[in-house]
């Protein structure tokens, strides 16, 4: 996942409305009407997810991410934390090109590409550029609004200890916590595309614009940057987004 410091001003102003709440930008085939189990909104069209990674990321804090569950429900929540890698950025799994691991990275925009750290933690990112760009968005943290009994239960069974488990805050505060608490693998979910609200089905990932809620309790001006955690390469570099002052973000 690359980047350049020349590109950092692709970072869209505080005061600027974010195109992912551009609803008169979505077409009726991403709407939702808010039947049983799952959120009304609508969902970022495919041009949201084709702009520079870094703008991305930073318009995905406070977008929701959910994955539909096998009785029609979805669990999930906000998006409170994300990170940009693209090709020219020497942290990114892409930076040597279309390996075997990043090949998703280079697909198209809006597909999920999921990777395994450490051997154990699986992590969900968002292919974001035109395609054959090598860029993605890693989403980092989520506040849990739905499926949170069933997002207990899973990290129940994933975590070594229960400690800090059973608090919500501490349910999806990480990528690979979010993992987790979602059943997101490489093996369900690795270049599956994001799908729209009307055709998701058990097991697809959705993601929902802002609501007018989030925007007027916490607007694009809430969502700060940072450096990138958890690497050693081109880690001064802030791609790193999140709500400030958040209980659920990463720590």
């Amino acid at each position: 996942m690359r980047i350049d410091h020349q590109r950092t001003d692709a970072v869209p102003s505080p005061g600027r409305r974010p195109e992912a709440c551009d609803q008169s930008a979505t077409g009726d085939a991403n709407r939702r009407g808010g039947s049983a189990g799952a959120p009304a909104g609508e969902a970022p069209g495919r041009h949201f997810y084709e702009r520079d990674a870094i703008t991305v990321a930073r318009e995905l804090v406070g977008c929701r991410l959910f994955r539909v569950l096998p009785d029609g429900s979805w669990a999930g929540g906000t998006i409170v934390e994300t990170e940009a890698y693209r090709e020219d950025d020497p942290a990114s799994h892409s930076f040597r090109g279309p390996s075997p691991r990043a090949r998703v990275m280079f697909g198209p925009s809006g597909t999920v590409y999921v990777y395994l750290i450490y051997g154990v933690h699986e992590c969900c990112n968002i292919v974001c550029e035109p395609e054959g760009a090598g860029a993605a968005v890693l989403i980092r943290a989520i506040e849990p609004t739905s499926g949170l009994a069933w997002m207990r239960d899973n990290r129940y069974r994933e975590a070594r200890e229960a400690c800090g488990v059973k608090g919500v805050h501490g349910l999806a505060s990480g990528p690979g916590k979010l993992c987790a608490a979602l059943r997101i693998s490489r093996a369900e979910h690795n270049g599956r595309p994001i799908q729209p609200p009307a055709a998701a089905g058990p097991g697809d990932i959705v993601v929902l614009a802002r609501t007018s809620e989030w925007i007027e309790r916490y607007g694009d001006g809430a969502v700060g940057c940072g450096p990138r955690v958890g690497i050693r390469k081109a880690a001064d570099r802030p791609w790193r987004f999140r709500v400030e002052g958040s209980p659920f973000v990463s720590r």
